[in-house]
């Protein structure tokens, strides 16, 4: 099987290749770490499924997060399957209160990726329709939560683009059979619209050629109608702008990965999505891209992060003397630290080169290391944080195992750079699955005295090197923020690191379980029965563990609400999909 297709399945299709996939090279889920403190230790008490509840079981597997639904006055936790199936399950019982179909063309199957988002008790759905396996549209509905069923006041909207080439001589048409939602939808309000703005953005998957990043912007005032009946959709204007990342009209790939040679691409397909940041009056978007091409001179800006305003208006802020003659290969380190609103990855001065054990990228540059290996900048999605210094940072993971911290404010400027693990594999110890990277997810982040503590799980496809939960600190350093090792879960030195995160897990969350108490981290490792980790953030201690029924899933964002978590799984033995809940409990001693 080429390697398209694998990463095709593992991302998005079938549930026994997935969870197959998930638990190669571990033996057994394992753990090692601080041992539980008697002064705080919470018990997981499984809800559902089980004898007395058994739960809803899913014929497809569940990719898109589960969300909350507060809109009955009770909790009701909907499931989005890949199936394009919408189910509303009680958030108590686990029972099936109502469920509703994404609407597609008679005789075409509907696939749902993309984690929906609710909106003033409105569900807004995007996904793909196909024949025969082949995407044929791209769609976006919306379902009234309190009525149960889809709004006729949205009509379904089927999302198409065609921008211009920056030379004018050609232009790109959005194309549904080589693009994919995987992104979760993203929404943003403004003083002068009463629904607000709709973000949905597409990469491809399994980098299949020829394919481009592209954000839409949903006006949802414009969306929104009262007639009850609109013969052509098309006519709708709440399209209301569309960014492009590499604007080529053709992707001339001479590899089997259209990645590998750095054309086109730049999809932007981190299942968090860009991030949106509100201010009073306003609000900015930073959207990271993968692989592919990045020229300032034709502006393509793959494997970046842009900063976009309102409206996706986008200038990379660059200084064009000092970028004059932009090489690809090897960008110039005054250029890059010149851009405001562009962020292009690169090695500290101290750093040593990536040298994957294979020897792939022993005759390439650092930028087209990550491009050969597959190591997504955009693969996952960056983080905030305002220090009580001042300091406005952004902090962005990337798929070669490293993290990086960014000034906020001028995109350019590059505080730190940490690798925070080892490239998966050794000469004795392939890494089978090297275009997985070892991170994939958003890191989470909180404040402990003042500092701030991010959180970001890696993960390792060898039997060699130690992974997990990783806790850095940011503090100044000779009058710049930088980062700090703070603690690590499992304990890097301990057997159990190299059993452990073998795969992508879940993504973090953070909660306080007791009242005046302290944030923990919440991660799930997957495995034939996955497990779930509550690790104390202010020290790292292990405060809760409990094996799941099923696997989990990658790339979920676990759900939780008041003391109950929500956890999107499968069973391996049957590959029926599920929603577990937990209840978390204090306990005592």
């Amino acid at each position: 099987m080429n390697k398209t297709v694998i990463k095709f399945t593992l991302r998005y299709c079938s549930p026994a290749i997935a969870i197959l996939a998930s638990i190669i090279l571990i033996s057994s889920a394992g753990l090692y770490g601080s041992e539980f403190k008697k002064s705080e230790h919470f018990t997981l008490e499984r809800l559902f499924p089980g004898d007395a509840l058994p739960s809803v079981t899913f014929d497809d597997s569940i990719i898109a997060s589960p969300l909350l639904d507060l809109s009955q006055g009770r909790p009701l936790i909907i499931v989005p399957a890949s199936n394009g199936l919408i189910a509303a399950l009680d958030g108590e019982t686990g029972a099936l209160d109502w469920q509703v179909n994404a609407p597609t063309p008679k005789g075409q199957l509907a696939q749902l990726i993309s984690t929906p988002i609710i909106i003033n008790n409105k569900l807004v759905i995007l996904y793909q329709c196909l024949t025969k396996g082949v995407r044929t549209s791209h769609r976006l509905a919306v379902i009234d939560l309190a009525k149960k069923q889809l709004d006729e006041a949205f009509p379904v909207l089927v999302l198409s683009a065609e921008k211009p080439t920056i030379d004018g001589i050609g232009t790109v048409k959005f194309n549904p059979p080589t693009a994919f939602s995987h992104s979760a939808l993203k929404h943003a309000l403004k003083p002068d619209s009463n629904l607000g703005y709709l973000y949905a953005a597409f990469g491809n998957s399994g980098d299949e050629q020829p394919y481009h990043g592209w954000l839409f912007e949903i006006d949802l005032d414009a969306w929104h109608t009262d007639k009850k009946e609109l013969k052509n959709t098309d006519a709708i204007p709440a399209i209301s702008s569309v960014l492009l990342t590499t604007p080529e009209t053709d992707c001339p790939v001479t590899k089997e990965f259209g990645n590998q040679e750095m054309i086109c691409g730049g999809g932007i397909w981190t299942p968090a999505d860009p991030q949106i940041y509100q201010s009073d009056n306003d609000f900015e978007l930073f959207v990271p891209t993968g692989n592919g091409q990045i020229n300032l001179d034709r502006h393509d800006f793959a494997n970046t992060i842009m900063r976009v305003k309102p409206g996706l208006k986008f200038d990379a802020g660059c200084d064009a003397n000092l970028c004059a003659n932009f090489n690809p290969t090897n960008p110039d380190r005054a250029c890059m630290a010149s851009c405001k609103n562009l962020f292009i990855p690169r090695l500290l001065e101290s750093d040593l080169p990536l040298n994957p054990a294979s020897g792939d990228c022993n005759d390439k540059s650092f930028w087209e290391c990550l491009a050969w290996m597959d190591y997504d900048l955009g693969a996952s999605a960056p983080v905030k944080v305002n220090m009580a210094t001042g300091y406005s940072v952004l902090v962005q993971a990337s798929k070669d195992g490293s993290v990086y911290l960014i000034d906020a404010e001028h995109l350019g400027t590059q505080y730190d750079r940490l690798q925070l693990v080892d490239l998966c594999g050794t000469k004795t110890d392939e890494c089978k699955l090297g275009w997985m990277g070892m991170i994939v997810t958003q890191p989470v982040v909180t404040f402990v005295n003042d500092t701030p503590i991010v959180v970001i799980p890696a993960f390792v496809a060898d039997k060699t090197h130690p992974a997990g939960l990783i806790a850095l600190k940011i503090v100044m350093e000779k009058g710049q923020p930088k980062f700090k090792r703070f603690w690590q879960f499992p304990d890097p030195s301990s057997p159990k690191a190299l059993k452990t995160f073998r795969s992508h897990p879940s993504l973090p969350v953070i909660n306080t379980p007791t009242e005046n108490g302290n944030a923990v981290v919440w991660i799930i490792d997957i495995n034939t029965n996955g497990t779930i980790y509550g690790v104390r953030i202010k020290d790292g201690a292990l405060v809760a563990k409990q094996t799941l029924a099923g696997a989990g899933r990658p790339l979920s964002s676990p759900l939780i609400y008041g003391n109950k978590l929500y956890v999107a799984s499968i069973m391996p033995d049957t590959n029926k999909a599920m929603i577990e809940a937990y209840q978390i409990n204090t306990a005592h001693h």
